[in-house]
C-alpha cells in the first residue's frame, strides 16, 4: 500500500495514533468502521500490530510507546520528545482529515495540541483517567481536543464544565464478548483437564510490571499449589518473549508452583478459569466481562508510588474498572504494600467457595456488560466523520 503521506492527497485521511496494545486494537476496529462508511479514506499511525494487519500505514510503531510509570517515562523522554516532534511535522506536512489518538494520552495529548494549532481536527478516543488522578489536567485536555470518544457512561460528566464534544460510544469489548461464555471450549484449546479448578494469572503486559509482579506472582502460585494441589495455574503473556523475562523474576519458584504460561491467548485463559489474579488495567474489564471472578493487583515503581501518595494525585476510591463501574467493591483490590503472596491466595481461594458471592458478582457484570454494549466502533466512526464532514 501506498504511503498516504507520499501521495499529495490532503484532507483525506485518518492519522490514528495508538501507544499500547490495547489502543492498537481499538483502533484497528476503529479504522474498518470508518472505512465502511468512507472506503476511499488513507490512514497513517503509530500503529500496533492490528492495526498494521488491517494495513494502517506505520509512521511509527506502538511498541515504542508502550511505557508505563513515572520512573520509566522519565528515562524515556528525550527520545519520546524527538518522536512527537518528528511526528507533528510529518503529519501538520500531510493536513489529514482529523487527527485520532487513542488511550496513551501523556504522549497524544501533546501531539494533538501542536496539531490543533495548525486547524488539524483533533479526536481524542477513551478518556484519559482524570476520574481517577491528576483532575488538573481536564481543562488542558479541552484546550487541546475538538472531540473526545469515552468508554463509560459516568465520563462526560467529569467535562461538563468545559466547552469540549464530549460522547459516551461504549466499550468495543463489551460488543465482541458474549453475555455468557462457558468453561469447556477454552479449557479444551488449552489442553486443561474440565474437572478440575483453574487460576488464570495475569502479571501484565509490560516489562516494568513483568519485572515487578512476576515473584510475586509466582509466590502465589505456589501458595495456591500448596493449598490446593489439583488446581492448574496458567500464566497469560502477551509476548514470546516474556516467558524467559518472567522465569528470570520468579526464578525457580515458578517451577515448583507448576505454573503453565501461555503467549497470546489471554481472552482463552480467563474464559477458562473458576478465578483471575489480575494485574490492575484493562484486562480487568475483559474478565469482568467474561463473568470471571478476581482478585485485582498492583505494584508501582516506588518513586511513581511515592509521588502519588506525596502529591495526592489519586482521587478515586477504587483503582480497578469493576470497582469503579460497579460504584461498590465489587472485587478485591491489592495495591503496593497489600499485595503479598499470603493475601492473594487467601483472597483467591475465598472466590472459589463463595458461592453467594459469585452470584452477585455474576448479576453486577451482567448489568455493567448491557450498559457498554453499544456498538462502540462504529458509533466513534459516525461522530468522528460528523465532526469532520
Amino acid at each position: 500500500m501506498t504511503d498516504p503521506g507520499e501521495t499529495g492527497k490532503t484532507g483525506q485521511g485518518i492519522f490514528l495514533a495508538a501507544g499500547e496494545a490495547s489502543g492498537d486494537r481499538l483502533a484497528a476496529d476503529l479504522a474498518a468502521s470508518l472505512a465502511e462508511y468512507e472506503p476511499t479514506l488513507d490512514f497513517a499511525g503509530i500503529s500496533g500490530p492490528e492495526m498494521r494487519k488491517f494495513g494502517i500505514q506505520p509512521w511509527a510503531r506502538t511498541e515504542d510507546l508502550s511505557i508505563m510509570g513515572l520512573a520509566e517515562v522519565l528515562r524515556q523522554l528525550p527520545r519520546l520528545h524527538r518522536l512527537r516532534g518528528q511526528l507533528k511535522a510529518r503529519i501538520a506536512a500531510w493536513q489529514p482529515r482529523a487527527f485520532v489518538g487513542i488511550d496513551s494520552p501523556d504522549f497524544n495529548l501533546g501531539l494533538a495540541r501542536a496539531l490543533k494549532k495548525k486547524g488539524i481536527p483533533t479526536v481524542h478516543y477513551v478518556s484519559p483517567s482524570v476520574w481517577a488522578w491528576r483532575g488538573y489536567r481536564i481543562g488542558k485536555i479541552a484546550r487541546s481536543l475538538d472531540l473526545l470518544l469515552t468508554l463509560f457512561p459516568f465520563e462526560p460528566e467529569v467535562y461538563q464544565d468545559t466547552d469540549l464534544d464530549v460522547r459516551f460510544v461504549g466499550h468495543p469489548l463489551a460488543d465482541d464478548i458474549p453475555e455468557t461464555v462457558e468453561h469447556g471450549p477454552a479449557r479444551e484449546v488449552l489442553g486443561l483437564a474440565d474437572d478440575r479448578p483453574v487460576i488464570t494469572l495475569l502479571p501484565g503486559s509490560r516489562r516494568g510490571e513483568l519485572e515487578r509482579h512476576g515473584r510475586l506472582v509466582a509466590e502465589t502460585g505456589l501458595k495456591l499449589r500448596q493449598q490446593v494441589p489439583e488446581v492448574q495455574l496458567v500464566m497469560a503473556l502477551a509476548d514470546p518473549a516474556h516467558d524467559k523475562l518472567i522465569r528470570h523474576c520468579a526464578r525457580k519458584t515458578f517451577d515448583r508452583a507448576e505454573i503453565t504460561t501461555v503467549t497470546g491467548q489471554t481472552h482463552e485463559c480467563i474464559a477458562a478459569a473458576n478465578a483471575v489474579l489480575a494485574a490492575s488495567g484493562t484486562v480487568t474489564l475483559e474478565c469482568l466481562l467474561l463473568k470471571r471472578p478476581m482478585v485485582v493487583f498492583y505494584r508501582l515503581a516506588p518513586l511513581t508510588y511515592h509521588a502519588a501518595r506525596t502529591f495526592r494525585l489519586v482521587k478515586s476510591r477504587w483503582v480497578s474498572l469493576p470497582n469503579v463501574l460497579a460504584g461498590t467493591n465489587l472485587v478485591p483490590e491489592r495495591i503496593q504494600h497489600m499485595a503479598t503472596p499470603a493475601i492473594l491466595s487467601t483472597d483467591l481461594l475465598d472466590l472459589l467457595g463463595d458461592e453467594t458471592g459469585h452470584a452477585h458478582f455474576l448479576e453486577q457484570a451482567g448489568a455493567i456488560h448491557n450498559q457498554l454494549a453499544r456498538d462502540a466502533s462504529q458509533r466513534a466512526a459516525e461522530a468522528i466523520l460528523q465532526k469532520t464532514e
